[in-house]
């Protein structure tokens, strides 16, 4: 198991999307046109739409730009045709890469994605090939810095709301749940107060890779780096033990 910090890559996360806010104002644009098109445009009614809000709110996204990003999304709820597509693949040395995509173009997507594992060194695989290595679950992050109650408390309140597991790190904790029960877990936490630095459900390694050569290093950034780039891309996840910025 990775020994970093979740925070850490919460935190490393959220500085490069604050050098590229058009970038994840976009993906979760879409991600709140197919929430409101598959539950309409009433959070209340919505919890899918209240998961994409909250997501919003974490990666500092004006409340004004949410709230048009519905109205637009109503209002053209016939013409939202985006696709969810996942890709899976490898990278250098058998690392285990997942890509999961919204687009209204299949080719241009399939296009970039190949082109991005293909200039990494690596291939995009068969679907299934690296999904079985990876467990999907909620997984929310409480930073320490944010956060001034109990860890206990914590725990319980989050275990009470139908939470899996609770783990406590240096600087964190997180909090893990079924796919399914992630969004009553997040609303009672907000219910409570509890600040998150992430919430969201995700795809977690059960094994990481560590990369040691200095090419291999060099491919993998090259394929994550691209992925990040392209507006088509929602979500990336990955087994390679990445190592902290600062180290």
């Amino acid at each position: 198991m990775s020994g970093h910090s979740k925070f850490a890559n919460i935190k490393h996360k959220k500085e490069k999307n604050d050098k590229a806010k058009g970038k994840i104002f976009t993906v979760i644009g879409r991600e709140i046109a197919v929430a409101v098109k598959e539950g309409g445009s009433d959070p209340n009614n919505n919890s899918k739409l209240r998961d994409v809000i909250a997501k919003a709110k974490a990666n500092n996204m004006p409340n004004d730009t949410i709230e048009r990003g519905i109205k637009k999304a109503a209002g053209d709820i016939g013409s939202v045709n985006y696709e969810t597509i996942t890709y899976e693949g490898y990278g250098p040395n058998g690392t285990a890469i997942i890509v999961r995509t919204l687009t209204d173009n299949k080719n241009r997507t399939a296009a970039n994605v190949r082109s991005a594992f293909t200039k990494g060194n690596g291939n995009v695989g068969t679907t299934g090939c690296v999904s079985y290595m990876f467990d999907e679950k909620g997984q929310i992050i409480v930073a320490k810095e944010e956060f001034d109650g109990d860890g206990d408390e914590l725990m319980m309140t989050a275990l009470d709301a139908g939470a899996e597991d609770f783990n406590e790190e240096d600087d964190s904790f997180e909090i893990l749940t079924a796919p399914n029960d992630f969004s009553e877990v997040r609303e009672a936490l907000e219910a409570a107060g509890i600040p998150m630095a992430s919430a969201e459900v995700t795809m977690i390694p059960q094994t990481y890779v560590e990369l040691t050569d200095e090419q291999d290093i060099y491919h993998i950034r090259k394929t994550l780096d691209m992925l990040d780039e392209d507006d088509d891309v929602q979500e990336v996840y990955h087994n390679w033990d990445e190592p902290d910025e600062e180290e």
